[in-house]
């Protein structure tokens, strides 16, 4: 029972979270723009195309879409690897490093409601059996 209310707590979160990103004046960006800008953002090191496309398991041309996009919303940009010119170094922006607060921001703010909204429920479906 308390995986199934921790299961609905972050899917409510994550649903909060996503409709706050929509209605609010900035970027909107699909799933996997999302991934591949988290995956950049919050795993440490060089991030690279070919790194992309594996560690999420989709081709390197929908990695290139992706930061086509971000890329268009300067949340981060390419550049040729100095090590191996053949290679694509995806970088942080100052921009990406703002939306990922705001996205972090959104996210507890979602989190705190669905808890509270949660044990509002939890209560109210327990004297309703009790």
């Amino acid at each position: 029972m308390a995986q199934a209310s921790t299961t609905d707590h972050l899917v409510t979160t994550l649903r909060d979270t996503i409709v706050s990103m929509v209605r609010r004046d900035g970027p909107d960006l699909s799933a996997r723009q999302l991934g591949v800008f988290l995956t950049c953002y919050l795993q440490e090191g060089a991030h690279t195309v070919r790194g992309l496309a594996a560690d999420l398991n989709v081709s390197k041309p929908a990695i290139t879409r992706a930061l086509d996009r971000l890329g268009e919303l300067d949340l981060a940009r390419r550049k040729v690897d100095p090590m191996d010119r053949r290679s694509i170094l995806v970088q942080r922006t100052l921009k990406g490093a703002a939306y990922l607060r705001e996205l972090r921001s959104i996210m507890s703010e979602a989190s705190t409601v669905s808890r509270k909204s949660g044990h509002v429920e939890e209560r109210t479906s327990r004297r309703a059996a009790g």
